[in-house]
């Protein structure tokens, strides 16, 4: 059963770095679940307006299996009964664009395709919407996924979804598979219900751009790269100061950087706020998740804050 998914879109490649990413903003209940779809190495799709996800799983196959994205979305419409209900867009590794508008979405529905990216959107509040995206896409700076936000925000300036707003989701993954999962999608991120979908959006990609670097820096960190730790820890706390377990990373490996002034006020700060950071820290302690030389500084540091 095709699901009545009304909805704005953009799918799209990064001419510098080869990622593929699809982008999506509905009214509709968790729209993530339905509407985008991504592989690295292979392309991206969005299905909306009686979304059958199947155009997501099946448009992929055929693109890594040597179909362009054209043929790919010929091939499932040319299959599909239903197709003048459906709205799609598909692009492959090398960029290659192909988008339809069934004559049955419900209006305003069209689309636009650019060079690298086709934006398409249906039951919206205004006519040429999709050209407003493809404008905000060409003229965005910055990483590849905020232009992808950037796109949807000017869908929704321009009046959106008739309805509203309810979800968004994001997924961007590399130009190339390393068959690890990973390492290949570097966003894949939903909003299923919120009153602010894009600004919701918007704090989890920083969180993940957070997070990625706290990864990284754990990496420098358990390898003896102190001052590349530094370096990827603190970035992250500037990205989002407010959570605690990216300052209590941080703070580790200060004091094991030899920053013990400066890192224990941040420790029993963490502290104060649950005796579980404490704990968290006696453990890393006695683990073998550090050399023993740092795990040394840290239990020296701990019993000065006992």
């Amino acid at each position: 059963m095709a699901l009545p998914v009304a909805t704005y879109s953009i799918v799209a490649r990064d001419a510098e770095t080869g990622q593929l990413g699809v982008a999506v903003q509905s009214y509709y209940f968790a729209v993530g679940s339905v509407s985008p779809h991504a592989e690295a190495g292979v392309g991206a799709v969005a299905i909306q307006s009686f979304a059958k996800p199947s155009y997501g799983t099946q448009g992929l196959r055929l693109i890594r299996e040597g179909a362009s994205a054209q043929r790919a979305l010929d091939t499932l419409r040319e299959n599909d009964a239903n197709a003048g209900y459906r709205q799609s867009a598909m692009i492959d590794t090398r960029g290659r664009v192909a988008a339809c508008t069934g004559e049955r979405c419900v209006p305003e529905a069209g689309h636009h395709i650019g060079e690298g990216y086709a934006c398409l959107g249906n039951m919206l509040m205004e006519d040429g919407t999709w050209n407003e995206m493809g404008e905000a896409f060409e003229a965005a700076q910055g990483e590849f996924v905020d232009r992808l936000l950037l796109s949807l925000e000017a869908a929704q300036a321009a009046g959106g979804d008739l309805r509203g707003r309810r979800s968004a989701a994001v997924i961007v993954v590399n130009a190339e598979s390393s068959d690890d999962p990973g390492l290949d999608v570097l966003f894949d991120l939903r909003v299923e219900d919120h009153e602010e979908p894009l600004r919701e959006l918007d704090r989890l990609i920083t969180l993940k751009k957070a997070f990625h670097l706290n990864s990284r820096g754990d990496h420098h960190l358990r390898n003896g790269d102190l001052r590349a730790a530094l370096r990827d820890f603190s970035l992250a706390v500037s990205m989002a100061p407010a959570h605690e377990e990216l300052v209590f990373w941080q703070a580790v490996a200060m004091v094991v950087a030899g920053y013990r002034g400066e890192a224990e006020p941040l420790l029993r700060e963490l502290f104060d706020i649950s005796e579980n950071f404490r704990l968290l820290a006696r453990r890393v302690a006695c683990s073998h998740y550090l050399p023993d030389r740092s795990r040394q500084a840290l239990e020296e540091s701990l019993r000065a804050l006992e």
